[in-house]
């Protein structure tokens, strides 16, 4: 029996998908992270996984983005061997990337353009996220199955591959590495492994790795197994007792959530393996974030394939709201160095008045405007700067999502903001490098961390945006905010302290310890 599956409706299913996943978690995700909520000690950390799942509801019930960064798409085809196509007036891909641009275009829900064109040179956004990453693999059957999934840079950039000798302990490896990870990528979320690959080569593992993240979060179904043991036949595979190995010994890090220290960093850890070279071992590394975004659908030729909303109910009651008896409001407008410099590590605060952002791109244009002597667009003096490149707003949004960017992009820039612009504070995603920490206590600044997966509960914050410099950078332009009540955490104060370094420190020892055995690892 032979399928016919139309272009039209590939297009469709595709660009629905998208939609789907940029508001919508997946539901065992949200299920693993109400569990963490639950077993979480470190208030910091309880904090931001309370922030993080108010922020999903809230995406959900909205239908925006889960994070600003709605990332770039990956797209894996399983075709069947009897699988025929219908009016196609191009490639594969071709039908693939339609499918991405107008998911991403979607008038009621725009998704940002994140993708650039050249990856070396000019590096000129595409407008409508394409090209997307495509996998095909040609299988027996005739339906079409489909994955997509939209990967965010922060944990993307955090992938991570070696070629191990053969009697090298992957768990060895992986317990080096995290650490090295910082919290970029957004912690709670997966690890994808991928083990092996024909030729010692990267691309199987990587791939494998990449997969693996799509599959279902089972590990309390595995441990249950283990504690029921091999008696009535569910012992586990090597693979699967290896997956709780590196999962129990990642989250004794302590790095917790957003790496600021505590009970939970990673949910799950997935693996898949396959053959290699017998002088080989490579292992791929890759992180899911907190915006965890993936789909799976199949297509029989009936036509276009919608997926079914969640329902609400999956959603634990945890509604983050602004609370002063917790935190300080601190007026932006007022603000000065010397309030600034009586922040302490950990302090909660809420943002109000009027802040700057800029990312990369901006900051490279206002360093070679520095070094001409040309005039700024904007007087930084005294000033608060936030990492973002939000998404564009519909309906009456002042902004779209609008969670931080990874603050260490922007390290090799903070001494030249500090030193000549008169700027007095940062905020970003996740921690600071040795090179700005060094400028921050040298020019007695900070740093406030926003938390990572918690872009639309942000941009709730944020009353009005506008640009005030470099519109033709889009996302990336100098937009000035007014914001009330925006949620930050102290991450690095004018001393020079780092509550990325100091917390995690605090929880590895404490777990250690064995305080916390008698908490379970799985909440009813």
């Amino acid at each position: 029996m032979t399928t016919t599956i139309q272009q039209v409706d590939l297009i469709e299913s595709i660009s629905a998908a998208l939609q789907y996943i940029s508001y919508y978690h997946p539901a065992d995700y949200i299920a693993h992270l109400a569990q963490a909520y639950e077993r979480e000690q470190s208030p910091a950390a309880k904090d931001a996984i309370a922030q993080i799942l108010t922020n999903s509801r809230m995406s959900a019930t909205g239908r925006r983005p889960i994070c600003q960064d709605t990332g770039i798409v990956n797209v894996f085809l399983k075709v069947g061997m009897d699988v025929r196509w219908g009016g196609f007036t191009g490639s594969l891909d071709d039908a693939v990337n339609e499918g991405v641009r107008r998911g991403y275009n979607h008038p009621d829900n725009t998704l940002r353009a994140s993708v650039v064109a050249d990856a070396q040179f000019d590096r000129r956004n595409t407008r409508d996220n394409t090209p997307a990453v495509i996998s095909v693999e040609i299988v027996p059957g005739d339906t079409l199955e489909v994955t997509v999934a939209a990967k965010g840079g922060g944990s993307e950039n955090k992938s991570k591959f070696v070629i191990l000798n053969p009697g090298d302990s992957v768990v060895d490896w992986v317990l080096k590495t995290v650490p090295t990870m910082g919290a970029g990528w957004c912690p709670p979320g997966m690890l994808g492994i991928g083990i092996g690959g024909i030729g010692g080569t990267a691309e199987k593992a990587m791939l494998m790795a990449k997969q693996s993240l799509m599959e279902p979060l089972d590990i309390h179904a595995l441990r249950s197994r283990a504690e029921r043991g091999g008696a009535s036949g569910e012992s586990l595979t090597d693979l699967e007792a290896l997956r709780i190995e590196i999962h129990d010994k990642v989250n004794a890090l302590g790095i917790g959530a957003q790496g600021l220290g505590g009970l939970t960093t990673v949910l799950d850890v997935k693996i898949k393996s396959y053959a290699t070279h017998a002088a080989s071992k490579p292992v791929a590394m890759i992180p899911n974030c907190a915006a965890t975004r993936h789909a799976h659908f199949v297509m029989d030729g009936s036509g276009p394939v919608y997926l079914d909303p969640p329902s609400l109910d999956l959603w634990p009651d945890v509604n983050w709201a602004p609370d002063e008896k917790k935190s300080k409001r601190v007026n932006l407008d007022t603000l000065t160095p010397a309030e600034v410099a009586s922040w302490k590590p950990g302090d909660t605060i809420l943002l109000n008045g009027k802040m700057l952002t800029g990312r990369d791109a901006a900051h490279k244009r206002i360093q070679g405007m520095l070094a001409k002597g040309e005039k700024l667009p904007v007087d930084f003096k005294n000033r608060v700067i936030y990492y973002v490149g939000p998404v564009d707003p519909v309906g009456d949004e002042a902004v779209g999502p609008a969670g931080p960017t990874t603050a260490t992009r922007m390290d090799g820039f903070t001494e030249m903001m500090l030193a000549e612009t008169g700027l007095i504070a940062m905020i970003g995603k996740a921690e600071r490098g040795p090179v700005a920490i060094e400028a921050i206590k040298k020019h007695k600044s900070a740093y406030l961390m926003a938390v990572g997966g918690a872009a639309y509960l942000v941009s709730k914050a944020i009353k009005t945006a506008k640009v005030v410099g470099f519109e033709d950078l889009g996302m990336e332009a100098i937009y000035e905010f007014d914001v009330v009540d925006m949620p930050v955490t102290v991450a690095v104060d004018a001393g020079g302290t780092s509550a990325h370094i100091t917390g995690p420190a605090e929880w590895q020892k404490r777990i250690a310890s064995g305080e916390f055995k008698t908490i379970p690892l799985e909440v009813a």
